[in-house]
């Protein structure tokens, strides 16, 4: 409905249009009652005809009007006139930021003041749960005066309401303004990948736009520019930003951070807007202190004071010179770089485990390689072109110096943590550490290291012995690893994980002595110390590095990157670098690497048969009951179930919300299928159709995170474990009465129960003799407890037939027969077959076998690529003379 001057909604009198939107009509009005003059935005006719749109709205509105931050404008209300709605905001003068770049780029000072503010109030939205979601330049004006108003903040949210929006055509500024092309072309240019993908959006939607924006008016361009919506979304999605279309004058703090902002998976984005203030501050004040610096060569200079500063500087130059000469004292070392090229035919077994460790003294460099199909630890001498295999260290992997530098500890593919001397000699094992997430050999003859279960840290003297834990899991931690001992061993470096999101995780100090920890940056991985003051650490495929005092144990600057393009794991955030006491640097270049894997079939004799499918990051594979179809986890930018049907060829996603979905687990009749997912937080059990219909029901409510195991063969009962510190529990659930009950509770670890076909025994795995076995325990009980592995094992799958039990031990597939009547007794194990393929998650099998027992499912990881991120390893020497250049310490 379009108004004239004078017309009067209550007590506002129309003075003049402003503008129109996608989301209204805009006018200048002046409010009679109060006396000021204000903006009404008109709702559409429709949306405002809509009951429950509108009161979605209003209760946003409400949300919204409660940002009081002065460089953001205010929502005063939502009114009413008939049968017209509007909303009485702010009223900005000054034009916009799109206005403004029609005439070309806008200074580089000036545009980081702009930036500085626009950050400011997305902090301080962000800090209320207010996202913008549609943050461009025509939406920020500058006042006259200076002041940067960010407009319509939340209102593309309130528009939506609490709407599924998984359309693209739903976005309030895009369907509202069809007919509106340059207005569809404004909107998209700033648009996310998530958003333009349709799925759901956080605060980090608000950084990319920034992104964008500040893009905008460093270039005068757009940061994607097509001819049609659809062609500039596809920019979005596919193409990086023009990067030399930025003024060489932008410093390159603000070219980090523009990287940083415009990073298509949002889980590599930067993730504060008050991170993105201060890089821009800072920024701002070295420019302010080139300036200063240079204000001595601007004329109105006396010749006195000209004097006056000469004289000075020479009087300081000669003191300066005088101290050198005195304390003889040596210039930098010279940063030098070169590669070192692995043999031909060899790579680095660089997956989710880290292959690099140079040695403290940066003599020795060790690295995990595949040679002739064989995957080994290989030690080179940095003055050497040789680099020979360590005996007893097949399959091993995570390689870590000894503080001496005489010793090399490991985890061997028999999930135990070793040490070998890098003299030779026999392996010695320590402890047993099943899937190990990084160690640490201290200085006080302490090893820390994060073995998946229980997902804390853990300590033991470094000759071997009991371990005892280090850490707890906090409220809403879901995972701990990559420790890192700080001099003298009295604190420790960790990272926390939240939901299996190692991309969120948070960098944490940790006292030893008294157990007190301190976050310290999130979004981090594998931090490092670094003796010339510095915190390094692995985030995106960069490593970063943040001024850090050791003695107060507290960042005390700002992190920039320096070194680009790091080989980094998605799944476990695994880092391939390393550096020494002395200040040399090793990595492998590349990129952020998703763990590729193919679903293959292998016979009882190990004749493998590859499903006809794409590789992906796949986990925990389950057949049907009826053996036709197959539910698996993808673990890639997030982990969600996915259901293959064989008779069609074709896969078809199962769960849609929230960003951990794992570990399925089909009921009996093949209806429905349990899962784990933080769709409402915890990591808890949902189950829904297995035809994708309807929508999930949440099956426990614990503060723990709950894993489904297996179903009862009447689909009544669903053994799952708990995941508590220090071990696990086992409880089953059941579904007659929706409660939970202990089966298990164990000082040690226990986790993959499985159900008997015929429902009366569970199977299990349990630490508790110092190793990971088999039991085999009568359910509900009363009864006995019997091992049934001899020399470790863990994932057990029960032959449907009843009689035989599955289970693996390091590469080995085991079986072993199985007798309950009229008692229960067990056969000696004995091996199937064995080869690479990918272990078990956190415990719960990472197989499953067909219904008639003769072939198992497996997931077999894909072939390493020959690129040279995993045929050559990159040596930095005297990297932290690099590292003190490029991130001051302030000492």
């Amino acid at each position: 409905m379009a108004l004239s001057g004078g017309q009067r909604l209550g007590p506002y009198e129309v003075v003049a249009p402003i503008g129109a939107g996608g989301m209204g009509e805009v006018y200048q009005a002046h409010d009679t009652k109060l006396g000021r003059d204000v903006a009404i935005k008109v709702l559409p006719e429709a949306f405002a005809h809509d009951a429950e749109r509108l009161s979605r709205f209003q209760r946003e509105a409400k949300m919204l009007a409660s940002l009081n931050h002065p460089n953001i404008a205010t929502i005063h209300g939502l009114e009413q006139s008939g049968d017209t709605s509007y909303l009485v905001m702010e009223l900005v003068s000054g034009e916009t930021l799109a206005e403004r770049v029609k005439s070309g780029p806008v200074g580089v000072e000036e545009a980081l003041k702009i930036a500085t503010q626009i950050a400011e109030a997305l902090e301080a939205a962000h800090e209320k749960s207010v996202i913008h979601r549609d943050l461009k330049p025509a939406n920020v004006k500058v006042t006259p005066e200076g002041k940067v108003k960010v407009l319509d903040f939340g209102l593309a949210k309130a528009f939506e309401g609490n709407a599924a929006n998984d359309d693209l055509s739903n976005s309030p500024t895009l369907s509202a303004a069809a007919t509106m092309q340059g207005v569809i072309l404004g909107t998209a240019a700033y648009m996310s990948p998530e958003q333009a993908r349709g799925k759901s959006v956080d605060k980090r939607t608000d950084i990319w736009a920034f992104g964008c924006v500040l893009y905008e008016l460093l270039t005068g361009k757009q940061t994607f520019r097509a001819e049609t919506t659809t062609e500039i979304l596809a920019a979005v999605l596919r193409e990086e930003p023009d990067w030399q279309a930025l003024p060489a004058a932008t410093p390159l703090k603000i070219r980090d951070l523009l990287r940083r902002c415009l990073q298509k998976d949002k889980a590599l984005r930067l993730r504060d807007a008050g991170d993105a203030r201060i890089e821009v501050q800072e920024a701002l004040n070295a420019q302010a202190a080139e300036t200063v610096s240079g204000a001595a060569s601007q004329p109105g200079w006396t010749w006195r004071e000209v004097a006056i500063v000469a004289i000075t500087a020479l009087v300081f130059l000669a003191i300066g010179g005088f101290a050198v000469w005195n304390l003889k004292l040596t210039p930098a070392r010279p940063v030098t770089r070169t590669v070192i090229n692995l043999p031909p035919g060899d790579q680095l077994a660089a997956r989710d485990f880290p292959a690099i460790a140079i040695s403290p003294d940066e003599s020795r460099l060790a690295y995990v390689a595949i040679h002739a199909g064989t995957q080994q630890i290989f030690l080179r001498a940095l003055d050497s072109l040789e680099a020979k295999p360590l005996a007893g260290t097949e399959g091993a992997s995570t390689p870590f110096f000894s503080p001496d530098g005489e010793w090399l500890g490991f985890y061997a593919t028999d999930g135990t943590l070793k040490k070998v001397s890098v003299t030779g000699g026999a392996a010695v094992a320590l402890i047993d550490a099943p899937n190990l997430r990084g160690a640490s050999w201290g200085s006080q003859h302490m090893i820390a290291f994060a073995p998946i279960n229980p997902a804390i840290l853990e300590q033991m003297p470094d000759a071997g012995g009991t371990s005892q834990a280090l850490t707890h899991l906090e409220k809403g931690e879901t995972d701990q690893g990559w420790p890192e001992f700080l001099p003298g061993g009295k604190a420790l470096l960790f990272v926390a994980g939240h939901g299996g999101d190692w991309s969120n995780a948070q960098v944490v100090v940790l006292s030893v002595k008294t157990g007190e920890r301190r976050n310290l940056i999130q979004g981090a991985i594998m931090p490092r110390y670094a003796s010339s003051g510095h915190l390094v650490y692995a985030q995106g495929g960069n490593l970063m590095a943040v001024p850090f005092d050791p003695q107060r144990l507290g960042v005390t600057g700002a992190a920039v990157p320096v070194i680009e393009g790091v080989l980094q794991s998605t799944s476990s955030g695994a880092a391939q670098y390393s550096f020494s006491a002395t200040g040399s640097l090793v990595y492998a270049s590349g990129a952020v690497q998703t763990t590729q894997g193919r679903l293959v079939w292998v016979s009882r004799n190990g004749a493998e048969q590859p499903l006809p499918v794409p590789m992906h990051g796949y986990k925990i594979p389950r057949l049907s009951p009826d053996g036709r179809r197959i539910a698996v986890t993808i673990d890639e930018q997030e982990s969600q179930l996915w259901l293959y049907d064989f008779s069609r060829g074709t896969f078809t996603r199962l769960t849609f919300e929230g960003d951990d979905n794992y570990a399925p687990a089909w009921t009996p009749d093949g209806k429905r299928i349990g899962f784990r997912s933080n769709k409402e937080g915890p990591l808890n059990i949902f189950w829904q159709l297995a035809d994708g219909s309807g929508g999930r029901e949440r099956l426990t409510t614990s503060n723990y995170p709950d894993t489904p195991d297996s179903w009862s063969p009447d689909g009544q009962l669903l053994a799952f474990e708990e995941r508590k510190v220090p071990a696990n529990d086992i409880w089953v659930l059941n579904m007659k009465d929706r409660k939970a009950r202990p089966f298990l509770h164990s000082s040690a670890i226990v986790s993959g129960s499985s159900f008997s076909p015929d429902g009366h025994w569970l199977a299990y795995v349990s630490g508790e003799s110092g190793r990971f076995e088999i039991y085999v325990q009568s359910y509900p009980g009363p009864g006995g407890k019997y091992q049934v592995s001899t020399e470790g094992g863990t994932e057990p799958v029960w032959n449907r037939n009843g009689r035989e039990l599955f289970y693996r031990s390091g590469d080995k597939m085991m079986a072993v027969g199985i007798v309950t009547q009229p008692n229960f007794a067990a056969g000696t194990p004995r091996m199937l077959f064995r080869g690479t393929y990918t272990p078990s998650p956190a415990g719960f099998p990472n197989y499953d076998v067909s219904p008639d027992g003769q072939r198992f499912l497996m997931v077999k990881p894909a072939e390493q690529s020959s690129s040279s991120s995993l045929t050559q390893i990159v040596v930095v020497q005297n990297w932290f003379e690099e590292l003190k250049r490029r991130v001051p310490t302030g000492k």
